[in-house]
């Protein structure tokens, strides 16, 4: 599949002129025009409520935004006219998918300032992104929610999952097998080296992972400038009894205020190649000294953690939706996709934006091969909108949940099949935000 640069898209013109209705220019920003950079940084940063960025952060923030399809909408009136009133990032990244991998449009960035709410600048951002890229020929759409109540009116729909853990060190104890590897402080330019090594070898093994980029890794080891709390932030890697990198992680230690032998360790990353360095990475922060609780988020729903510990209560695990996915070309989405079983199935799918919307017939082998062919004139056995769709796509979601709450509706025999159809081994995981 020859995708574009997602730079070189055309702006979609019924957003503009929406927007230009309302008095607002809806426009490009150039990466390479650095005032106009500079002040599309600092809109992100207010939209997400941090301190006004300073130079040391905006120009380490500018490599974060090379090769990506920036958009701002400004406000002439404004005494900051130059300062855009929302914001929407994109580009083309690979997502991995049962059986391969498929290009994915990915949305980020996505700011309105609090003057300029309810004018329907989000709507129309997030609308022409979405005719942008299935002009393009991108089957999917993706990006990770800071809400969960904002994308559905768009069709994404929840896709993978990630898990939040607090464990009480004293009490959990160490109850996995002694990793045969060792550990080693790295500092956190090598960590964050380190991070994008591991991804890159491990995302293709990992549904709903995409390929990451430098200055995440360094974000996340603390070693972009300008990070409150990178001073702190200290990192180990583990290597293999043969001396290969197998995994990393990137930590804080916060001091008790009242028993300093009771510190929390917050885990800002864990990433293990191996089972191995997985649990020495975890075992080296729960017997941490003078730690008494350890953190993480952003860890996989099918995390072994429990497994790993003597007392599994004594981690406490809260789950919450990260990656949505919304489908652009129901076709291309499964003719890249492996079924776990053979199918044939007549789908009716709801979308608001009639961009994926219609009657499918969805088929599968016993090789595993899949493909969508539309079926206008079929009978539908199964109703669901295009945001449910997306929900079942990457197999994380079990389509009788889905048929059970309602959002799913048809035949039970249908219904079925088609969760077995989708079914992989693990749970969906998405390692990062963007």
């Amino acid at each position: 599949m020859i995708l574009p640069d997602a730079r070189t898209v055309e702006l979609d013109s019924d957003s503009r002129e929406r927007l230009r209705a309302r008095g607002l220019d809806y426009r490009r920003v150039d990466a390479a025009d650095e005032p106009a950079l500079d002040a599309f940084i600092r809109a992100i940063a207010r939209g997400f409520i941090e301190s006004e960025p300073t130079a040391e952060k905006i120009e380490a923030a500018r490599t974060g935004q090379l090769g990506r399809r920036l958009i701002g909408v400004f406000d002439a009136t404004s005494p900051q006219r130059d300062l855009p009133v929302a914001t929407v990032g994109s580009w083309i990244a690979p997502l991995t998918i049962p059986g391969g991998e498929l290009p994915m449009w990915a949305v980020s960035e996505v700011t309105v300032a609090p003057t300029h709410r309810r004018r329907g600048i989000a709507r129309a951002m997030l609308e022409g992104e979405l005719r942008a890229a299935a002009a393009a020929g991108v089957p999917l759409a993706g990006l990770t929610a800071s809400e969960a109540t904002i994308y559905g009116r768009y069709g994404f729909g929840p896709a993978t999952w990630q898990t939040r853990w607090r464990v009480d060190t004293r009490r959990a104890g160490w109850g996995g097998t002694d990793p045969r590897g060792s550990l080693q402080y790295v500092d956190r330019e090598d960590a964050a080296e380190a991070f994008g090594e591991l991804h890159e070898r491990t995302r293709a093994s990992r549904v709903g992972e995409i390929a990451g980029w430098p200055l995440r890794w360094r974000q996340l080891s603390g070693a972009v400038p300008g990070d409150p709390h990178g001073s702190s932030v200290r990192a180990v890697r583990y290597l293999d009894p043969e001396g290969v990198l197998r995994g990393a992680m990137a930590f804080r230690i916060v001091e008790s205020d009242t028993d300093w032998a009771r510190s929390r360790l917050e885990i800002r990353h864990l990433i293990g190649e191996t089972s191995d360095a997985h649990a020495a990475l975890w075992r080296f922060a729960l017997q941490h000294d003078l730690v008494g609780t350890v953190t993480a988020e952003m860890i996989s729903l099918d995390e072994p953690l429990p497994w790993l510990v003597a007392d599994s209560r004594a981690a406490v695990r809260t789950v919450e939706d990260h990656g949505w996915l919304r489908v652009l070309d129901v076709p291309a989405a499964f003719a890249g996709r492996s079924m776990a079983a053979p199918l044939d199935v007549v789908l009716r799918v709801e979308d608001p934006l009639g961009i994926a919307g219609g009657s499918w017939r969805l088929e599968s082998g016993s090789d595993g091969s899949c493909r969508a062919v539309a079926a206008p004139d079929a009978e539908a056995e199964i109703d669901l909108g295009v945001g449910e769709l997306a929900s079942l796509y990457l197999g994380g979601v079990s389509a009788r949940s889905l048929a059970q709450a309602g959002r799913v509706r048809g035949d039970a025999a249908a219904v079925a099949a088609l969760d077995a159809a989708l079914r992989i081994d693990g749970a969906p995981f998405l390692s990062i935000m963007y």
